[in-house]
């Protein structure tokens, strides 16, 4: 299978944690959550617009934060207009973005990105319900 996201050609990370069965690679991970993204799981404001066609499309945060509790590291993110962050991940020296490809063309600097924490992205329920739905499909896979 070809892979589009960004850094999808050096994301050779291992996990380091092991509840999740069968997913031993970022690529892995992006397999999996094809069968699982949703529009529930996408971001409220983003709902009218996610489609099967976009399935990472309103993701980003959850999905950076599993890769964090799946594979280690650090989540950062892009300043985009209207002042939300676009989530990606840090893993050593690989920097990838599993939801990279919501963006169709656009390239987006990953530069000087400011790391995003899970307190604060998670501190409403909202955010924090569609992460725990997309981590507990993951494992009942």
């Amino acid at each position: 299978m070809s892979y589009d996201f960004y850094g999808s050609d050096n994301c050779s990370v291992s996990p380091v944690n092991s509840d999740f069965k069968g997913i031993e690679s970022p690529k892995d991970l992006y397999d999996a959550l094809l069968g699982i993204w949703c529009r529930y799981s996408c971001a409220p404001r983003l709902r009218d617009k996610w489609s099967p066609d976009n399935p990472t499309l309103g993701q980003c945060s959850i999905t950076a934060f599993l890769v964090q509790e799946i594979f280690g590291g650090k989540v950062l993110g892009v300043l985009r207009p209207g002042g939300n962050y676009h989530c990606f991940n840090q893993v050593g020296t690989a920097i990838f973005d599993l939801t990279s490809e919501q963006f169709g063309n656009e390239v987006l600097d990953y530069s000087n990105a400011p790391e995003q924490l899970r307190e604060v992205h998670f501190a409403g329920s909202e955010k924090l319900r569609r992460y725990t739905y997309l981590r507990d499909r993951l494992l009942d896979r």
